[in-house]
């Protein structure tokens, strides 16, 4: 596991999922069997690992992938880094025979995001990427009402994600700098376009074209060492897209906006039979038969409640933590070959609508979303 000791590798891969599976026992197989992982940290920073490994009881770390590499005890091999050293250890993995599962964007390129792919399925090694969002609670209880035509014809899918990251200057702010900086492979168009193509792709359509406007509304902030940088990537995207079938996907993403919604992500979903809202963890629903008619009338004050109107769809079946969803899922693919979807080429499609997402900011234009060319 490399990169475990930034925010996410430590929190939601190390210690909400593979710790997690581990002291559960390991994930029973149908024969009777467990799969029970057993990792090495990996890092650059020796007292973090230490740190981790005192905290998690696990004793195997090195700062020396190759060392990792090189022993076959290891099947995986697992990415959290930041991106822009992502490709080079994920094909140093490859070489060495590992089945590869890591953190998205897979590259800071599609050529490079495709080359892991073509790698891959030239040495014949299982790989998998990052799709967290497809097991959150929220979104699996959208998935449900499709399933059961709650919608009727979907016309429409609205998602805000974001909150305000403090600059750092008076409050230290809760992201690291590199996520603005451009030469440091930082932006929020990169990261979160990645997320919205599976997210569009699996639920509601495949994403056919797109239209993005970025902008950097912050210029300066301030690192983790208290100097003051120029933020040169991009804090706020807002995108359109047209999906199969028809149906139009418009997202703000940003790290510039003050919460006024249910949660840090919702998305809203028109049918011509009903509506639905989901947030990370709680969905929201309202049927034809419940929509009021409202009347515009700025004259007076708002006579009807909006928020009355809506349901909540109850807790039918439970949820994992999302990340640790597809942690099992992978590792009962490497153990005893089920199906998985979600591998490179998928995170090469992320790669594409985010370059395409900036081509579209630069040239001003919507762009189509060809199909990859493998």
């Amino acid at each position: 596991m490399n990169g475990v000791t930034g925010r996410m590798g430590t929190n939601q891969h190390l210690l909400r999922s593979i710790v997690a599976i581990r002291e559960q026992g390991g994930i029973a197989t149908p024969d009777g069997g467990t799969v029970y992982p057993e990792p090495i940290l990996v890092g650059r920073n020796l007292e973090k690992l230490r740190a981790l490994g005192e905290r998690t009881g696990i004793d195997r770390m090195t700062t020396k992938l190759d060392e990792a590499l090189a022993d076959d005890f290891y099947q995986i091999y697992f990415d959290a880094q930041i991106t822009g050293r992502r490709y080079a250890a994920v094909k140093k993995a490859i070489a060495a025979g590992k089945h590869v599962y890591c953190e998205k964007p897979t590259g800071t390129s599609l050529e490079k995001a495709l080359d892991l792919y073509r790698l891959a399925e030239a040495a014949g090694v299982k790989h998998g990427v990052v799709q967290d969002k497809l097991w959150l609670p929220g979104l699996r209880k959208l998935k449900r009402l499709m399933e059961a035509d709650f919608f009727g014809d979907i016309l429409s899918v609205r998602g805000d994600f974001g909150y305000w990251v403090f600059e750092g200057t008076s409050i230290p702010a809760q992201r690291p700098s590199w996520n603005y900086r451009k030469e440091d492979d930082g932006g929020i168009m990169v990261d979160m376009l990645c997320h919205w193509r599976y997210v569009l792709d699996n639920l509601f359509g495949d994403v056919k074209s797109v239209f993005c406007l970025g902008a950097t509304h912050i210029p300066k902030r301030v690192d983790e060492r208290g100097d003051t940088y120029s933020a040169t990537a991009d804090d706020a995207a807002y995108a359109v897209f047209e999906l199969a079938g028809g149906v139009v996907a418009q997202f703000n993403s940003s790290w510039v906006t003050r919460v006024r919604r249910d949660d840090l992500l919702t998305i809203q979903v028109d049918g011509t039979r009903g509506s639905a809202v989901a947030g990370l963890r709680e969905c929201r629903i309202q049927h034809y038969g419940n929509t009021p008619k409202p009347v515009w009338n700025p004259d007076i004050p708002q006579p009807i409640d909006f928020y009355a109107d809506w349901a909540t769809v109850p807790e039918q079946e439970p949820y994992a933590n999302a990340f640790r969803a597809q942690w099992e899922l992978f590792l009962k693919h490497v153990v005893l070959d089920t199906p998985f979807p979600y591998g490179l080429l998928e995170g090469a499609k992320g790669v594409q609508l985010a370059e395409l997402g900036l081509k579209s900011w630069e040239e001003r234009c919507m762009l189509p979303v060809n199909q990859l060319n493998v």
